[in-house]
């Protein structure tokens, strides 16, 4: 086989990969009802119509700390523009550690508890950060896991509004 033929079956199985995993996030997001640390809840369907950064975090995780300034900054940028975040933080101690931690970063974005529930509804989650992109309609769009820059965060959510 040519080399012409390897390149054409490389991007040909590439295409077919990433049309799989595309495949493999359709589909509504698992909705939830969460407590945030002023007595209130955040539900996810009553943010339809947003596009919505779901982001599964915790004070204790090195990258999760690291790129809440990026994201503070982005989704100041855009939560005009029809953004928003919603951080669920999977810590066990709760809202003792999560509220100083949230005001120590200046977090501008919704924050609530989850667990179990929730992480299961979204597949389990085996590493954190994992953050899921809803669209306006509630389909998620794509999963990521692990660390975002500033700059791969602001492109992602530029590309879905």
């Amino acid at each position: 086989m040519g080399s012409m033929k390897r390149a054409a079956m490389a991007c040909a199985v590439a295409v077919l990969a990433i049309g799989w995993a595309v495949a493999q996030d359709e589909g509504v997001a698992p909705d939830f009802k969460l407590p945030n640390g002023s007595g209130g809840t955040v539900q996810l369907s009553k943010l339809r119509g947003k596009i919505v950064a779901v982001n599964f975090w915790a004070t204790w995780c090195g990258p999760c700390r690291a790129e809440i300034p990026g994201m503070i900054d982005v989704y100041e940028k855009y939560k005009g523009k029809g953004f928003e975040i919603v951080g669920i933080s999977v810590d066990r101690d709760g809202w003792s550690v999560i509220n100083p931690f949230v005001r120590k970063m200046k977090i501008t974005y919704p924050v609530v508890l989850g667990g179990g529930d929730v992480t299961d509804a979204y597949g389990g989650i085996d590493a954190i950060p994992t953050t899921f992109f809803v669209d306006r309609k509630g389909h998620v769009l794509m999963r990521h896991v692990g660390y975002m820059s500033k700059d791969e965060f602001e492109q992602t959510i530029k590309s879905f509004l």
